[in-house]
């Protein structure tokens, strides 16, 4: 039986809210200090119950003459411009850069949180021109700018995760896994896909992005699979089998529910000291400024992580009834929290030379930023260090900027990635650039 079977939400007072803030009339409520729900012991207020939920949001403006700014110690440029909303980025083994380009499918209209919903992504810069495509960028001559760009892969349906297990290439669209054969150097692919296993998808389809993970054997893939809700409004029939982490059997295309209760896990990685599996997650909103905080976790084999019924272990959300104690006894407290609403959507293990000796162990996370809490939150990129396999200190700075003076977006970070040489990659889906972040001193791979 799917664990959330007997959930349901009261769902008329959000309703009444969001017709009131469709009118312009949201409030913003005031958080504290985001540093205190930085770590493995966030701070978690009272929660509130909202009749207007507050609404902040970042006007995007794009950079102009501007870029991000790096920290000490680090040199950013761009590494490609004039992208369509791209999303993530993967780096083949010959040293590629993949970029996806693709936004949410056209969702419909059931109730006024739906058009509340898509105003609010329109002005903060998601609902670009859809492409649904892959490109591929290639540097030739080891100077860290391609010289080669081409159009991957082309008429996907909302890509997102990506991942190459011999000459299989995997994309995981917001409705399927497919797979394509690649050959060492390919710059385009015409050839069909195969379809490996359908996903999660419409007609409604809240959380689209799909990220995809292949196990060091080859022989699985995982799959982030976000929630149909914020917090199961749009009944409990559409949460069948999401908010979880899929494993998917490669030769067979079969799946298991790996971990659940998971409200959005944007992205997958193995941590390389341990080999343990970990994840980033959007939590739920409309409970206040400071809940609840997203978080960087491990993920356990047959855990459950709270969603619905509860947060961070034990702390019940009222909203859901009828409760499931049983399942909140056993709900896992996640190992690090990232902040409240900052919505990590980039997810990096740290490898290779092309950093100070200070970021070669640990964890970068690309915080997209918030939309209802004041003052704005996350919009930046950030290094959690690790030690013995867990997060060992406070998150730091690593690129910040991307909010101008008047809190308008000129950028809003989302999928990273180390391409060969140990430089960060960071997909920026507002600027519609991906930006490449090196060590001051470092040399271009050869």
């Amino acid at each position: 039986m799917h664990i959330l079977k007997h959930a349901r939400v009261a769902k008329l007072p959000h309703l009444a809210a969001l017709l009131v803030a469709g009118l312009g009339l949201a409030g913003c409520d005031s958080g504290g200090d985001p540093e205190v729900q930085i770590g493995a012991n966030p701070k978690l207020p009272a929660l509130q119950q909202y009749l207007l939920p507050p609404i902040h949001i970042a006007k995007a403006v794009g950079w102009g003459e501007e870029t991000p700014t790096a920290s000490e110690g680090l040199q950013l440029r761009a590494l490609a411009t004039g992208f369509q909303h791209p999303r993530s980025v993967y780096v083949l083994p010959n040293g590629d850069v993949l970029v996806v380009e693709s936004n949410g499918p056209k969702a419909p209209i059931y109730r006024p949180k739906d058009i509340i919903t898509g105003w609010v992504q329109t002005f903060a810069g998601a609902k670009a021109k859809d492409e649904n495509r892959i490109t591929l960028l290639r540097d030739t001559d080891g100077d860290g700018i391609p010289d080669v760009r081409s159009v991957f892969l082309d008429h996907l349906n909302s890509p997102f995760g990506v991942a190459l297990i011999g000459h299989d290439l995997y994309v995981a669209n917001t409705d399927a896994i497919v797979r394509y054969p690649y050959q060492d150097g390919q710059t385009s692919i015409t050839t069909a896909g195969t379809k490996l296993t359908d996903l999660p998808g419409g007609p409604i389809d809240h959380h689209w992005t799909k990220s995809l993970l292949a196990s060091p054997d080859g022989t699985k893939l995982y799959v982030g699979v976000g929630s149909n809700s914020n917090i199961t409004e749009n009944g409990i029939g559409a949460e069948y089998e999401r908010a979880a982490v899929w494993e998917v059997d490669v030769a067979s295309g079969a799946h298991r529910i790996y971990a659940s209760g998971l409200r959005n896990p944007t992205g997958l990685q193995w941590e390389p000291e341990t080999g343990k599996l970990w994840a980033i997650a959007n939590e739920r909103d409309e409970i206040g400024p400071d809940l609840v905080p997203d978080y960087m976790t491990s993920v356990r084999d047959g855990g459950f992580y709270g969603w619905p019924y509860s947060y961070y272990g034990q702390h019940l959300d009222p909203r859901v009834m009828p409760q499931r104690p049983d399942l909140v006894a056993s709900a896992i407290v996640p190992d690090y929290a990232l902040s409240s609403h900052v919505a990590p959507l980039g997810f990096a293990m740290s490898h290779g030379t092309g950093l100070p000796a200070s970021y070669r162990s640990g964890a970068f996370v690309g915080e997209h930023g918030s939309w209802d809490r004041t003052p704005l939150n996350g919009y930046k990129v950030v290094f959690v260090p690790f030690s013995g396999g867990k997060p060992s200190g406070p998150a730091q700075d690593v690129v910040t900027g991307f909010l101008d003076q008047n809190n308008h977006a000129r950028g809003r970070p989302v999928g990273l990635a180390v391409d060969k040489s140990g430089a960060l990659l960071i997909a920026d889906d507002v600027g519609n650039t991906v930006w490449r972040v090196s060590g001051s001193t470092s040399k271009p791979a050869s």
